[in-house]
This record gives structure tokens, C-alpha cells and sequence, in this order.
């Protein structure tokens, strides 16, 4: 009788589990170091992973070209400086065009020549611009809490080939990031 007891113990307690795991979140397994798989929804545009990013917030950049090569030093005076939301999707692009999902500074022709293998979407409604200004300053207001990606090109102050400089950047509490490209 003990024995018939304790299987029907261990049946309910089984049952009883199995009820309560249906219900919990399925969050697979965790990635591997390095992030060697891409999200499954990296390789597809989905417009709600960047809804997080049209709401209002009281966040902000404060940015600022401080990019040399040895001596030479570089501007983005004048020039068009672009704040992306992070998305699985758009992590997944600059690691293709970038080489790299957190900051890079590589020729612009070079990352030109990735941009057809980059995933493509229309991501253009979520993009902020600002314009870098003489000082080689720029800024950006009124962010949510975040992931960015931070874009521009640079050129060398005595002439020469551009570069295309990119950083993820966090926006938190509301407060003013400031960020050194």
C-alpha cells in the first residue's frame, strides 16, 4: 500500500509540475558566449522590435568626434550623424557592415561593399538625425531607455579617405549619455 502511495504521490507531484512548466515562459537555452547565434528574429525585419524606440523619453546624447589615426585628426563637421535603436535585427546588420555590434571605425568604401549582404528593411521611420556641428559636437534629445547605434563618417582634417565610425551606446534613467566617437 506504501508503495502504490508513494507512486501516486510521485505521479500527482509529476502531473502537478508539468502543469505549473506550461504555464511558465519557454526561454530555450542560453546563447553562447559571444553571441554565436543570431536571434531568430535577427535575420527578419520586424517593425515591433523598434517600437520600444518612437515613444517618447526624457534620455539624451551628447556626442562628440574626438577620432584621430596617429596624428591626423579627423571631422564630422556638417556632416549627417545617425542614432539607431538596437534591435536583434539591427545588431545583426552592423555585425555584418561593421565587423562588430558594440564599435568600429572602418573605411566607408569597406563598409559600402558589405551593404548589399546586410539585412535588408525599412527601417528609415525609426532612424534619428542630428548634423554634427564646427566643433565637431552633436546631440540628440527626448530618448527612451536603451540600445543605439551611433553612425557618421568622418574625414581626415588634411584630406584623404573617409572613415565610417560606429558605437552602441545606452541611453538610462533619463539622463544625458555622453559618447566619445
Amino acid at each position: 500500500m506504501l508503495k502504490s502511495m508513494s507512486r501516486v504521490s510521485l505521479i500527482s507531484a509529476l502531473a502537478a509540475a508539468a502543469a505549473v512548466s506550461a504555464c511558465a515562459p519557454v526561454l530555450g537555452p542560453p546563447p553562447p558566449p559571444g553571441g554565436a547565434f543570431p536571434h531568430p528574429s535577427a535575420s527578419e525585419f520586424r517593425p515591433g522590435d523598434f517600437s520600444w524606440s518612437a515613444v517618447p523619453g526624457r534620455g539624451g546624447l551628447a556626442g562628440h568626434l574626438v577620432y584621430k589615426q596617429g596624428a591626423e585628426r579627423f571631422t564630422c563637421a556638417h556632416a549627417t550623424v545617425i542614432l539607431t535603436p538596437e534591435t536583434p535585427w539591427t545588431r545583426r546588420r552592423m555585425t555584418i557592415l561593421y565587423n562588430s555590434a558594440e564599435r568600429a571605425a572602418l573605411p566607408t568604401d569597406e563598409v559600402r561593399a558589405r551593404t548589399p549582404s546586410a539585412p535588408d528593411g525599412d527601417y528609415s521611420a525609426f532612424v534619428r538625425r542630428a548634423t554634427c556641428d564646427a566643433t565637431d559636437r552633436f546631440s540628440f534629445s527626448g530618448l527612451p531607455d536603451g540600445g543605439w547605434y551611433v553612425i557618421t563618417v568622418a574625414k581626415p582634417v588634411g584630406g584623404g579617405a573617409s572613415m565610417a565610425l560606429m558605437r552602441r551606446v545606452t541611453t538610462r534613467g533619463g539622463r544625458v549619455t555622453n559618447v566619445d566617437l
